[in-house]
C-alpha cells in the first residue's frame, strides 16, 4: 500500500477558523495511543507519530500518516470522518526531494 500524509485543515467552508481553538490538540490527544510496534512514547505526554497537530500559515492542521490504517483501519476512519463530519478540508501532502547542492 502506498502510504501518504494527509492534512486536515482547520478552516470551515465559510473560511473561518474551526472551533474550539484547541480542536487539533484534542483530536491528536484522542489518537495518542495509536503507535507503531515498539514505540516507547508515553501517550499521556506525546502525540502519536501518525496523527500530529501542526500550524501551517497560521492555520491549525492535523497531519495524518495513512500507516495509521495499517495499525487499525477504524482509527484512520475515525479521523477522516471527523474531518468530513465537520466539513474540514483534507489535502494530500506533497513531498519534495532535496536538490543536490552544486559547488560554484
Amino acid at each position: 500500500m502506498n502510504h501518504k500524509k494527509l492534512f486536515i485543515q482547520g478552516i470551515t467552508t465559510t473560511g473561518k477558523p474551526f472551533r474550539p481553538s484547541d480542536w487539533a490538540e484534542r483530536l491528536c490527544g484522542v489518537m495518542a495511543t495509536f503507535r507503531p510496534p515498539g514505540d516507547s512514547g508515553d501517550p499521556r505526554f506525546t502525540y502519536s507519530p501518525y496523527v500530529r497537530p501542526v500550524l501551517i500559515a497560521k492555520v491549525k492542521c492535523v497531519v495524518i500518516d495513512t500507516r495509521l490504517g495499517d495499525l487499525d483501519p477504524r482509527a484512520l476512519d475515525f479521523v477522516m470522518n471527523f474531518a468530513k463530519d465537520n466539513s474540514l478540508p483534507i489535502e494530500e501532502a506533497c513531498e519534495f526531494e532535496p536538490k543536490p547542492q552544486t559547488q560554484p
